[in-house]
């Protein structure tokens, strides 16, 4: 894996990321498909919009239907028919989500589909995802709850640097990447000594994982920066589960290149559109009678062709249609967003960008 600096603008900065199945520009964000598809949308819809990534979940494929049988059917990208990349995080996520039993070894997890009993260990992470066949796979770490004691944090921190040394250890797949993760909650010394150790072992790139989980942003941006502060220029830098605009423009701002979340896609089940304006719930009464697009400057299909009025007579009656709808809207805006992004650090206008959306979303 190779990053190219395109430009900068401060510390944020454009840059083209250059794997072994092609390349990708960022600041990106990358839908996430937990079970192999996003929600309501197909690779072709994914596409269309503009994404270049895809997130999917090694905990729930290794479940359902089985690591193997996506290697049978050709690899993840076989699998789901998506021919950019793909990123697979490790299950780190469902230690915080799913509170199953961790010693330093690895996690038991109990099945949400069948309630059976699983052991997941560093070792065992990096072979599933291997065989999955991401581009781009998450060493397997322990993602805290905000706020915790600190010693939750200090056992985190030391349990993810050790899975983090034997991830490595593990890593056979060629043309495959492999990223570290930091942790260390809000503190940002205990931050700053998980960078440092984690870049000491040595990774293709390095996520940034246990925060939007329940502290303010306020909380969350001096820890960013402190881990930031010991993270390699040369590779990529990831946030992991943050993609509310204000996060991501005030992450870019400190030199951050990749995001995930679920956020685009719930909201938009949930009927609330992603706007210019801010978030536009369109449940509200108001919006019966309105005969403009969810957004003027999104140009993406559900704008150029339905009213916010359509929309909301589609979520009042309960038809499926609805959620696909607002869900192309949503996806579409955020990756737009980011490519705005981009385009104000090529123009050295970021500063500019950050308080337009600042000024509408913090």
């Amino acid at each position: 894996m190779k990053v190219v600096v395109d430009a900068t603008d401060g510390p944020a900065r454009a840059t083209t990321v250059h794997t072994a199945r092609g390349s990708f520009p960022t600041p990106c964000f990358m839908p996430v498909g937990t079970r192999g598809a996003v929600k309501h949308l197909s690779a072709d819809d994914l596409a269309a919009a503009g994404a270049n990534v895809m997130l999917a979940n090694t905990y729930h494929l290794m479940l359902r239907p089985g690591a193997d049988i996506v290697q049978q059917l050709g690899g993840l990208h076989g699998f789901t028919g998506w021919r950019g990349h793909m990123l697979t995080d490790s299950g780190g996520y469902q230690v915080f989500s799913l509170e199953p039993k961790v010693d330093d070894d690895g996690v038991t997890f109990r099945s949400t589909y069948d309630g059976s009993s699983h052991r997941l260990t560093p070792e065992d992470a990096v072979a599933v995802q291997e065989a999955l066949g991401a581009d781009i796979q998450m060493v397997l770490d322990v993602c805290p709850p905000l706020p915790s004691p600190p010693e939750v944090l200090r056992v985190a921190v030391e349990r993810t640097a050790a899975w983090a040394a034997r991830a490595r250890a593990a890593h056979r797949r060629d043309g495959q990447a492999l990223f570290g993760i930091v942790q260390g909650g809000v503190d940002e010394a205990l931050r700053a000594e998980s960078a440092q150790r984690t870049v000491e072992i040595g990774f293709d790139g390095y996520g940034v994982g246990g925060l939007s989980v329940g502290e303010t942003r306020a909380e969350m941006l001096p820890a960013l920066a402190a881990a930031m502060a010991q993270l390699p220029a040369d590779v990529p830098r990831y946030l992991m589960g943050v993609g509310d605009p204000a996060g991501m423009i005030e992450a870019v701002g400190l030199g951050i290149d990749m995001f995930d979340c679920v956020l685009p896609t719930r909201l938009a089940r949930h009927g609330t559109l992603l706007t210019g304006e801010g978030r536009l719930n369109l449940r509200n009464a108001r919006f019966a009678t309105d005969g403009g697009p969810p957004d003027p400057s999104c140009g993406c299909s559900t704008c150029a062709r339905w009213s916010r009025g359509y929309l909301r007579h589609l979520l009042q009656v309960g038809e499926p249609l609805a959620a696909r709808l607002l869900t192309v809207h949503n996806v579409t805006w955020t990756l737009g967003l980011v490519a705005r992004m981009r385009d104000a650090v090529t123009n050295g206008t970021f500063a500019a960008l950050r308080n337009e959306i600042l000024a509408v979303w913090d």
